[in-house]
């Protein structure tokens, strides 16, 4: 059977898919179904963190799975409590929400922020987000993606949200209204180029907010659990956001969201104002409990950033592109003539799973489990792609 023909004929065509079909991974490599090995620089855009058969997660699936995987929110679920206490502890925050996506999790997030304003009777409902950015795929978080190409016939979009020019303050002061409520942003635009934000950037973002009473919205959907060396990329800057949304690596493979907000803010959220089937039931939950151990570890932690700091090294040394990032999420601009989706192209060819962001950004998102033989090997691949 020719499974690329299948799937065109019985899948809606959403995706532009490379003619590959993966039947097995271990540790950081895939096998497709003709056996070949690729090294694997991409993860499930940033998912799979722990890679692939990591015992930690099959077991704990197995184990879950025999016993009860999926109930409802009108009962109690243990390791939905005992994650929401470990994310608690480890953040800012004091409550949390799950669901099964970041495009949940920040139409969670866009819902709460409505929602904290009116029960305080204020009229401000407005979201200050940023062009470049990418916050979902769901209709209000497709409406807080201030990138047109993404919103072009969807329209109409969800009102109240305006857009500012990233890294620049007096761009984000000259959209603040009284109806302003919020600003939601990444520490780094992950679908947007693998941009970094700017360290005076964002302390300036925290004072505007203290000062003037807006949420301060940090969407960690691509960079939190561990992915820039610190379970939150925020920690890095010493902010405290209002509201942290999370997803991709949180479960490993399985799907899950998360929303965590302060008590003041998280209180809005009172029974019957959101929901979610699915979310946080037993097996998504007790996988990213076992997860969330494994990573919140000092010594995972820094590995994970000392091992950013070495590709992003070897990314220059060898090819003297532009190189950003921070940890283990790290983009590369290719020069204008150069196709970013030819050098994805190619190196699948040769074994090499990366991916695209933005117009001309090759991104990495590794398995955070890689060592610095598999980035020489990645490194080496992409030497004869593009030299």
């Amino acid at each position: 059977m020719n499974w690329f023909e299948e799937g065109n004929k019985y899948l809606m065509p959403n995706y532009s898919r490379f003619p590959v079909s993966f039947e097995r991974g271990e540790g950081v490599y895939l096998y497709d179904d003709k056996g070949k090995e690729y090294l694997d620089m991409l993860a499930g855009i940033a998912v799979n963190i722990l890679g692939y058969n990591h015992p930690l997660i099959t077991e704990t699936i197995c184990k879950q799975a025999k016993e009860i995987i999926h109930i409802s929110n009108l009962f109690y679920i243990k390791p939905q409590i005992e994650l929401a206490k470990r994310l608690v502890k480890s953040s800012v925050c004091d409550k949390a929400f799950f669901c099964n996506s970041g495009a949940e999790a920040n139409e969670a997030a866009i819902k709460l922020v409505r929602k904290y304003f009116r029960d305080r009777g204020e009229n401000r409902y407005e979201i200050i987000t940023f062009k470049g950015g990418f916050h979902g795929r769901t209709l209000a978080a497709l409406s807080a993606t201030a990138t047109p190409e993404y919103q072009k016939g969807f329209e109409p979009l969800v009102e109240g949200f305006t857009y500012a020019e990233f890294n620049n303050t007096d761009s984000v002061l000259e959209n603040i209204n009284e109806k302003t409520a919020a600003i939601m942003l990444e520490i780094i635009q992950g679908e947007g180029g693998v941009n970094p934000a700017e360290k005076d950037f964002l302390e300036e973002i925290q004072s505007i907010c203290n000062e003037r009473g807006i949420l301060l919205v940090i969407d960690e959907v691509q960079t939190g659990i561990g992915r820039t060396g610190k379970l939150f990329a925020y920690q890095h800057f010493g902010l405290s956001p209002d509201i942290i949304t999370l997803a991709k690596g949180l479960g490993g493979g399985i799907p899950i969201g998360a929303v965590l907000a302060k008590k003041e803010v998280a209180d809005s959220f009172s029974p019957g104002t959101h929901g979610s089937t699915f979310g946080g039931n037993y097996l998504s939950t007790a996988v990213a409990k076992e997860i969330v151990d494994f990573v919140n570890r000092e010594e995972f932690l820094n590995d994970v950033y000392r091992k950013g700091e070495y590709l992003k090294e070897r990314l220059k040394l060898e090819f003297g592109y532009q190189v950003k990032g921070i940890g283990l999420m790290v983009g590369m601009e290719l020069p204008e003539d150069m196709s970013v989706k030819e050098v994805v192209k190619k190196s699948l060819e040769h074994g090499l799973v990366v991916g695209m962001a933005g117009k001309n950004t090759l991104r990495f998102v590794p398995p955070l489990i890689i060592n610095e033989e598999h980035i020489d090997e990645a490194v080496d691949i992409l030497k004869k792609v593009i030299k």
